[in-house]
């Protein structure tokens, strides 16, 4: 697994995770927000398995010396 999620892009998938499970424990959302483990999950891990599928990487490229 190579890293295809980049700085910006795991923050807002983090915050976005944590928000939605923030709702499902407050009992706020529907069942569906414990859904917010899977960006939360792909923003700590740094890997998108939907990424390779869609030809998407936000993860910046690294210069080779």
């Amino acid at each position: 697994m190579k890293a295809n999620v980049g700085g910006i892009d795991k923050i807002l998938r983090i915050a976005a995770g944590l928000g939605l499970i923030g709702l499902a424990v407050a009992g706020v959302g529907t069942p569906w927000t414990w859904a917010g483990v899977i960006p939360l999950a792909t923003g700590v891990v740094g890997f998108c398995p939907f990424y390779p599928l869609l030809g998407l990487n936000t993860c910046p490229m690294r210069k080779t010396a």
